[in-house]
C-alpha cells in the first residue's frame, strides 16, 4: 500500500510544486500511459481521465504530513497547491528501490504545461486505441466547451511522442 503512496511522492520530488488538482490527475494519468507503474484506476470524467483512488491517496499523504495542500480562492473556484514536505522526503528515503528512468524529465516537462493542455493530452491518451480521426472527433465532442482546435490535437500527439522519445532514449 505505502509503495503506491511513495510513487506519488516521487512525482512531487521531481515536480516541486504542482498547482491544481486537475493538473496532478493528468500528470499521473499520462505517466501511467507512458508505462510508469502507477496503478490507480481512471474513468473518463468531466475534465478528462480522473482517479478517485489518486484523490484519496493525495488526501492521505496530506493527512500524514508528507504533502502540503494550500487552497486559494481564485474568485469563482478554489485552486490547490501541493508541495512535498521534509517528512515526505524522509518517507521516500525508505523507498530507495523506486527507480523510474526519465520520470524526472517527464514530470518536469508536464508540470511546465497548462492544465488545459494536459487535459487534452490525457484525453488523447485515454482514447489512443482509436484512429486519430476518431480521437479528434471525441475531443471535439466531449470537450466542446474547451474549443480545442485540430492544431492543438496535433500538438498533443507531438507532445506524447516527445515524452515517449525521452523515456526510450538511450542513456
Amino acid at each position: 500500500m505505502l509503495k503506491d503512496h511513495a510513487k506519488i511522492i516521487k512525482v512531487f520530488l521531481s515536480a516541486g510544486e504542482i498547482i491544481g488538482r486537475k493538473k496532478l490527475q493528468k500528470m499521473i494519468f499520462i505517466a501511467k500511459k507512458l508505462d510508469y507503474p502507477f496503478y490507480e484506476k481512471y474513468n473518463f470524467h468531466f475534465f478528462g481521465p480522473y482517479s478517485e483512488e489518486l484523490t484519496l491517496r493525495v488526501e492521505e499523504l496530506c493527512n500524514l504530513g508528507f504533502l502540503t495542500e494550500v487552497k486559494e480562492n481564485k474568485g469563482g473556484y478554489m485552486q490547490y497547491r501541493y508541495e512535498l514536505t521534509q517528512e515526505g522526503e524522509i518517507f521516500l528515503e525508505h523507498h530507495q528501490d523506486l527507480d523510474f528512468p526519465f520520470l524526472n524529465d517527464c514530470v518536469k516537462s508536464m508540470n511546465e504545461q497548462s492544465s488545459r493542455f494536459l487535459e487534452l493530452v490525457s484525453t488523447v491518451l485515454y482514447f489512443e486505441t482509436l484512429p486519430p480521426e476518431e480521437v479528434a472527433e471525441k475531443v471535439f465532442t466531449l470537450k466542446s466547451k474547451q474549443r480545442y482546435t485540430q492544431e492543438e490535437v496535433n500538438d498533443a500527439y507531438s507532445y506524447i511522442s516527445s515524452l515517449r522519445e525521452t523515456i526510450h532514449s538511450p542513456l
